[in-house]
């Protein structure tokens, strides 16, 4: 007997659910901190260091530290200190390809990943917190394995366009597309605005006027 179960709508459409939206935003996070040297039209040298990504990576470690406490026994990663940045930079490179155009974008290397950070349904803590790391898994595994997986589940329900990067010239930030048609086509109004600007100037600029005599 075949068994069908309901999706979670975003703005109307079928779409994942909201615990794996959180997750593909966290990889949308990674990507744009670690993976991205052009951004809003300029050119950004990509973190070296571990402070340096550290320091661009702060908000999401603090949210992941919100949506994880910590607990003797529970089960989660430990949280000894900051995490490995060079393995979350390398994660945030096989992550970034997901968010390019083309068919299966990005397949090949999210495999890759799920099966280098050992990505396995877990749940853990009291109540139960569902995850895609496995037990032992330190933070900067357990964030990788769950943005990977996060990313596959939403190519796997065939809504794979909604991972998007930014149109507009001189930026390649990437984003997670919640809109009811899948339509967004900048990473922010910032971009949004420079495309209609130089969109504006092109049309006043038009054809160039033939010379009269």
């Amino acid at each position: 007997m075949a068994v069908t179960i309901d999706v979670w709508r975003i703005t109307g459409q079928s779409q994942i659910d909201s615990y794996v939206g959180r997750w593909a935003e966290l990889a949308v996070v990674l990507v744009n901190a670690l993976a991205v040297d052009h951004a809003q039209g300029r050119t950004r040298p990509l973190p070296a260091t571990a402070p340096e990504r550290l320091a661009a990576l702060e908000p999401a470690l603090a949210d992941w530290r919100e949506r994880h406490p910590r607990a003797p026994g529970d089960g989660g990663p430990p949280d000894t200190g900051p995490p490995d940045t060079g393995r979350l930079a390398e994660a945030a490179m096989a992550l970034r390809p997901a968010f390019l155009a083309g068919p299966y974008a990005g397949v090949a290397e999210l495999n890759a990943l799920l099966v280098r950070h050992g990505a396995v349904p877990n749940l853990h803590g009291e109540p139960p917190v569902l995850a895609f790391h496995a037990v032992e898994a330190d933070v900067a595994g357990a964030m990788a394995a769950d943005a990977g997986t996060a990313l596959a589940m939403v190519i796997g329900v065939g809504q794979g366009e909604r991972l998007a990067s930014c149109q507009a010239t001189g930026c390649e930030m990437v984003f997670f597309d919640v809109t009811r048609n899948a339509s967004r086509r900048f990473c922010g109004l910032a971009c949004q605005n420079r495309a209609k600007a130089a969109a504006y100037r092109a049309r006043r600029a038009g054809p160039a006027k033939k010379s009269t005599t």
